[in-house]
């Protein structure tokens, strides 16, 4: 794994008591947050490998909540995840599931709120950096340390090059990029990191495309 500065190493700034299972966990749950753009009415938590046997130990249900509130993982709330989700009236439930994961440290996350339903999953990697795997059904690899789009759209011709001629046109630059899709011919999802965030009128642009069904922004 390359590491970008020393503190991928020592680990974040954080609320304990660890960076893979409390402030990794903290960061799964804001990045889905920030996916679903919006406050959630409804949160089921699925807790998968090593998160499943010790989330109660590691504070991980906490953590994990405290993200979905919008915490950051160094805001001294944490601890008080349980009563600030009953303030906010957010109801949660979390399962422990047996399946055997492909990443020890994996969590699902379904949100939800009046028409809008969102499912991410997500994986600690240490350090308190994650990777986000699976959005709606669609694999991704996508670590919310750069802007991204994730654009939802029906697999057709032409589709991914009118998006990229945008970003061209203007100016922005594409640091990875990354399609998935069902079946050939039907949904497909495109996700976009860049050096920058894309502005308001790129985004409806691209929102306008033909083939597009909805396009996520997601800002660091």
């Amino acid at each position: 794994m390359k590491y970008r500065s020393v503190f991928d190493i020592i680990g974040p700034t954080m609320i304990g008591p660890s960076s893979s299972h409390t402030a990794g966990a903290v960061r799964i749950g804001q990045l889905a947050r920030k996916l679903f753009g919006r406050a959630p009415e409804v949160a089921d938590i699925y807790f998968f490998g090593s998160f499943a046997r010790t989330y109660r130990g590691h504070a991980t249900d906490v953590a994990v909540l405290a993200g979905v509130l919008g915490l950051k993982t160094d805001d001294p709330r944490i601890p008080d995840a349980f009563e600030l989700a009953k303030d906010n009236g957010l109801k949660y439930t979390f399962y422990e599931e047996a399946a055997v994961p492909t990443h020890p440290n994996t969590v699902e996350i379904v949100l939800q709120s009046e028409n809008a339903r969102i499912s991410v999953t997500g994986i600690s990697i240490g350090g308190g950096l994650v990777q986000m795997t699976r959005v709606d059904g669609f694999d991704l690899h996508l670590s919310g340390e750069s802007p991204a789009l994730l654009i939802f759209h029906q697999d057709a011709y032409g589709t991914i090059a009118s998006v990229t001629q945008l970003l061209a046109l203007a100016k922005i630059n594409i640091s990875h990029m990354e399609v998935s899709r069902a079946q050939r011919g039907r949904d497909a999802l495109m996700v976009i990191e860049t050096d920058q965030p894309v502005p308001p009128d790129i985004l409806r642009l691209i929102q306008d495309q033909p083939h597009i069904f909805k396009t996520i922004k997601l800002d660091i």
